[in-house]
């Protein structure tokens, strides 16, 4: 290729170091297609110079079957020979190879350029490296397929929406679902408007719209219509994406199948109410049992002193002391049952029961006067070790009695299997710090095989238990601001131990005044309630005397 100079040949200069310079591999050839011009970069690339390719024009057509690739070759000369002969633009990417023997992708490109009588005279071209954005290109597309195969496997629905809502994209497996074959974007539109349940359109409808106009995301369970015609529970979720000045582009979002969970639920809320039948049922029996033998318990006193009454009064002189005794524990015996059902029908109406200033012994006592008969037919021994100066606390002293009658029960029955001599049941009550006092009911049974789960509902290791009493117990305690504990013992069987606070406010009466306001405005009254009870408890221990010495039992107050 020459080179003209103008007048001051600068510019001539520019055009030349220009093309001899520049990053792009620069040629020209004549009508025929044979080079007449390769710029310097172009040679270094194939180590080679104009004078030799034009040498192998003889046993070549174009002189470039060397550097071009074989798999290139013949689809690139038949594309040059077309626009040599047509006069068309050339425009390729092949492979060439460079000098090391290496291939590289390259664009090019050549223009014809004609004479004034509108021949092609010669034309002229550039080759351009594009090996590196041939090599992003092939990993783009492989990322694609492989975002497109993992789209098409994820085990869930994938699809996508516009801004307004319309359904452009799902995957294949949600294609599957729906039954689509072809899913180009009217069929999309057809069959997203008919495929959620009747009783879930609306619903979905009002949620997505509000979620799109507001922009938040979309978190809803609905029924879809697969393509057996049966409606299957999913789960979705749809967030949108935005741009750089945070306005939403697309919507992203997926479903997935949750029917047979859907299904779980409903069959474990049915046996649950199942259950809670079937529980209420078994809590109506043990509570019918309980309220039986509840009352029993003061009836059978009421029967017992009254036979005694009975007795004393009969014999030649007649006693009347012990007579009148035991027409006062027939009277304290009666007043017990009413007390019975009187919290029973409270429970039942939720009535809030007075509290009384109580001494804590004098329950202790009266227990073991009751539990007297359970005793003495089981060979148990009774020790108390009763603080001899007591606070008096504010309680409920049925629920009381019925806390200590729980575990005295239960202690004797953990015994069944200790040896006569050794059932020992041992009941001491003390202060425990300044404001509170402490019971304690120890046994020489087998003590708790799992300590962690006794105040479990329902977890009992008693063959007609229903694991519901220590948990009865523990609600009672603390509703007496008190605290439940046990343990078991370092030798032999198990230790339960409550506090009752002395601290614990007196509850209102049904009528709204309180038992300690009663207590303060008659004193008199309630030192006789307590002397009373005291002189009941007394005799019930001389009477009951016999009886346990006969049946091996022996009750003995120390302090």
């Amino acid at each position: 290729m020459s080179t003209s100079t103008d007048s001051g040949g600068g510019t001539s200069d520019l055009t030349a170091q220009l093309a001899e310079n520049i990053p792009a591999h620069l040629w020209s050839a004549d009508p025929l297609g044979r080079f007449t011009y390769m710029n310097q970069s172009m040679q270094a690339y194939f180590g080679t110079t104009l004078d030799a390719v034009a040498f192998f024009v003889r046993g070549d057509q174009f002189g470039w079957r060397r550097y071009i690739h074989p798999d290139d070759y013949e689809s690139v000369a038949a594309n040059w020979a077309h626009s040599l002969e047509t006069g068309a633009h050339f425009d390729s990417e092949h492979r060439l190879r460079r000098d090391d023997g290496e291939y590289r992708w390259f664009r090019a490109s050549g223009r014809p350029s004609y004479d004034g009588r509108g021949f092609i005279n010669a034309w002229f071209g550039q080759t351009i490296d594009i090996e590196e954005q041939r090599r992003a290109e092939e990993d783009l597309r492989n990322r694609t397929a492989e975002l497109s195969l993992l789209v098409d496997m994820v085990p869930s629905n994938l699809w996508r929406l516009t801004p307004d809502g319309t359904t452009t994209l799902v995957n294949k497996r949600m294609a599957d679902f729906l039954g689509l074959e072809v899913l180009d974007q009217t069929t999309l539109e057809t069959v997203m408007d008919t495929i959620f349940h009747p009783d879930d359109a609306a619903p979905v409808g009002n949620e997505l719209g509000r979620c799109l106009l507001t922009g938040e995301s979309f978190a809803m369970r609905y029924r879809l219509l697969r393509a057996d015609g049966m409606y299957r529970w999913m789960s979705g979720r749809a967030e949108p994406m935005r741009d750089k000045d945070g306005d939403i582009v697309t919507w992203f979002g997926l479903c997935h199948e949750i029917h047979d969970q859907v299904q779980a639920e409903d069959a474990l809320r049915r046996s649950a109410a199942k259950l809670a039948h079937a529980t209420q049922a078994a809590n109506l029996a043990e509570l019918s049992a309980s309220i039986a033998h509840e009352v029993n318990q003061p009836l059978a006193a009421i029967a017992a002193d009254s036979d005694a009454c009975t007795r004393w009064l009969c014999v030649d002189p007649p006693n009347v002391e012990r007579a009148k005794l035991a027409a006062e524990r027939i009277t304290t015996a009666a007043v017990s049952a009413g007390d019975v059902v009187r919290r029973i029908r409270a429970l039942f109406q939720h009535i809030s029961q007075p509290r009384t200033l109580e001494n804590a012994n004098l329950i202790i006592e009266e227990v073991c006067r009751l539990m007297a008969d359970e005793v003495g037919a089981n060979a148990v021994r009774i020790t108390t070790d009763l603080d001899p100066n007591p606070p008096m606390i504010a309680l409920d002293r049925v629920q009381i009695q019925q806390v200590l009658m729980n575990l005295m029960r239960n202690g004797i029955q953990a015994m069944d299997k200790t040896e006569d001599g050794a059932r020992s049941l041992d009941i001491r009550s003390c202060r425990d710090g300044s404001g509170a006092v402490r019971i304690e009911v120890r046994d020489a049974g087998s003590g708790f095989s799992d300590i962690e789960r006794v105040f479990e509902p329902f977890f009992t290791t008693k063959k007609d238990g229903m694991g519901m009493g220590l948990a009865i117990c523990r609600s009672i305690v603390e509703s007496h601001g008190g605290e439940f504990r046990m343990t078991n013992n370092d030798a032999r069987g198990a230790t339960v131990a409550f506090t009752l606070s002395m601290e614990e406010d007196l509850s209102s009466g049904p009528q709204g005044g309180s038992a300690d306001d009663d207590h303060r405005k008659n004193p008199g009254d309630s030192r006789h309630r307590d002397a009373n009870r005291t002189k009941a408890c007394i005799a019930a221990r001389r009477d009951h005397k016999a009886a346990q010495d006969r049946t091996g039992c022996k009750t003995q107050q120390v302090g």
